[in-house]
């Protein structure tokens, strides 16, 4: 469950990365499925994201039985706390999409936690909903570990979507609806300020 205790994360590590190529799809808009730690944060840095439509926090992982919040918080359902997020693949690539979730939405080397929360449900995740995206990922993933980026390995998963279950309405836009909120003031608009300053092109006001 969520805690609030005051503990200052980590800055993220500045990488420039690859070029990543888009998946191949032709649909006007694509779907990335992403778990870091607490889905307030991931949503909250994503709909600061140039060519973002939509960012929805929810669950990933488990059955549609136990996907809730107080079910998911036990850490025994096999969900992880996510964020599918809808992109127009014309302003950016899913590669973009990832390069912001390991530089800036979460420490992708911190195993079934992020930050003053632990377990399962916090894990690093990549929900894939294609082999192309599956693909990229696990390349991605290789490539950040042989970079020496990061002090510690990397954990992130890569999972395939079975179902993605949208979490309940008062966590959505949470960090827009609760600005003041200690936990969003102490640990997820730092993520927010990193993206405007480390990637300026990828920035927008939602």
């Amino acid at each position: 469950m969520r805690t609030f205790a005051y503990v200052v994360l980590t800055p993220q590590l500045l990488f420039a990365g690859a070029a990543l190529p888009a998946p191949a799809e032709s649909a006007e808009t694509q779907t990335a499925v992403l778990a870091g730690g607490c889905f307030w944060g991931v949503e909250g840095v994503f709909e600061h994201m140039r060519g973002v439509k939509n960012a929805v926090s929810g669950y990933a992982g488990g059955e549609s039985g136990t996907a809730t919040y107080e079910k998911v918080g036990t850490g025994s359902t096999g969900h992880a706390e996510s964020v599918r997020i809808t992109f127009d693949p014309k302003e950016v690539s899913y590669g973009d999409i990832l390069r912001v979730f390991f530089s800036v939405a979460h420490d992708p080397t911190q195993l079934n936690r992020q930050g003053p929360d632990t377990g399962t449900q916090y894990r690093s995740a990549i929900f894939y909903t294609s082999d192309a995206q599956r693909d990229l990922a696990g390349s991605y993933i290789a490539e950040l570990g042989k970079s020496g980026k990061f002090p510690r390995a990397i954990v992130t998963r890569v999972e395939p979507l079975e179902a993605f279950y949208p979490a309940e309405k008062y966590h959505q836009d949470f960090i827009a609806n609760n600005p003041r909120h200690p936990y969003v003031v102490i640990n997820d608009l730092p993520k927010i300020r990193d993206l405007k300053r480390l990637y300026p092109e990828y920035y927008r006001e939602p």
